[in-house]
């Protein structure tokens, strides 16, 4: 009996390692769920980790866009999915703090259904309007818009776009219409077409239209000037003296996933942001990357999520 359990034992511990071996994360293509359109900042930030998070994992990053409600409909597919590291999703602020900040009931808690993965970029916004619109800065804007009235498109209720627009609105004193849309390229192309008279979106959804001189930069979010757009004055210089908003773009994974996929994830993740080409691909439509351990990106959603939150219930927004 002893000889036998001796061989047994044996043959369990050289059939470990094998079996462990055998089995190494990922194991088959991995999902990389984006809330917003693609052609938007979420789209050009993933786009350009996605060749070296497949060379460091050794699997495919498909690609896959669920718009909708602020970007809670992705995360909330994320939340539900096996938690193996096999589903991501890039999540943008307001899927993270801007519904939780206003209290309404969600289909996911983000502080316990989800694990922070790693920060990917910070991306400021552009107050745009057509090229042809009348007001030629943010101070004749607001005077106008204290006469007239006048509709501000976003990227979705909720959204960081549309709480940086509630926040310039209040700021500002003025009273706009809010017109939401599903993304933030969305909002440049109507911008563009004249279908609205303003937008609030991301720098990499409407630079080079911006360049291109077909449609206009009223001013930037940043409390200071942007790189990308250094003759464009922030808006807080321009008539709202303290005005300063950022959205950002992270990854999140369902919150059971293993510790040591989540660091496995964030390595993968931390190096593309760290690759020179990488950068300069981002830093070059006007985001700017920003990698995190899961801890620090943890603490930082909840920081943010306490800063928005009286603007959010101001808002009185609900999601799409």
């Amino acid at each position: 009996m002893g000889k036998l359990r001796f061989c047994l034992l044996a043959l369990a511990l050289a059939l470990a390692p094998q079996a462990w071996a055998a089995d190494p994360f990922p194991t088959k293509p991995i999902r990389f769920i984006l809330g917003f359109a693609p052609g938007g900042s979420a789209d050009v930030v993933a786009r350009a980790i996605q060749p070296h998070l497949e060379k460091q994992l050794g699997q495919p990053i498909v690609i896959e866009h669920r718009t909708g409600a602020g970007g809670m409909i992705a995360v909330d597919a994320v939340a539900k999915s096996p938690p193996d590291g096999h589903v991501i999703g890039l999540a943008g602020a307001g899927a993270l703090f801007g519904n939780p900040a206003s209290g309404e009931k969600m289909p996911y808690d983000p502080l316990k259904d989800l694990a922070p993965v790693s920060l990917l970029a910070e991306i400021p916004f552009v107050l745009i309007a057509p090229a042809t619109f009348q007001p030629g800065s943010v101070e004749e804007l607001i005077a106008l818009a204290k006469k007239t009235a006048l509709s501000i498109g976003h990227g979705g209720n909720n959204t960081a776009m549309h709480l940086s627009a509630q926040l310039f609105s209040d700021m500002a004193q003025i009273s706009p219409t809010y017109v939401p849309y599903r993304g933030s390229q969305p909002v440049a192309s109507d911008v563009l077409a004249g279908h609205i008279p303003l937008g609030i979106t991301d720098i990499p959804s409407a630079i080079a239209l911006i360049q291109a001189g077909q449609i206009k930069a009223l001013g930037v979010s940043r409390a200071r000037r942007t790189s990308s757009l250094p003759n464009v004055p922030t808006i807080a210089e321009s008539g709202v003296p303290g005005y300063e908003a950022v959205g950002w773009f992270g990854v999140v994974a369902p919150a059971a996933t293993p510790a040591d996929i989540v660091v496995k994830l964030n390595a993968a993740i931390v190096g593309a942001l760290n690759d020179a080409a990488v950068r300069e691909r981002i830093i070059a439509v006007g985001a700017e990357p920003a990698p995190m351990t899961p801890e620090r990106f943890a603490a930082f959603i909840r920081s943010e999520t306490e800063k928005w939150r009286a603007v959010v219930a101001k808002s009185g927004a609900k999601a799409n």
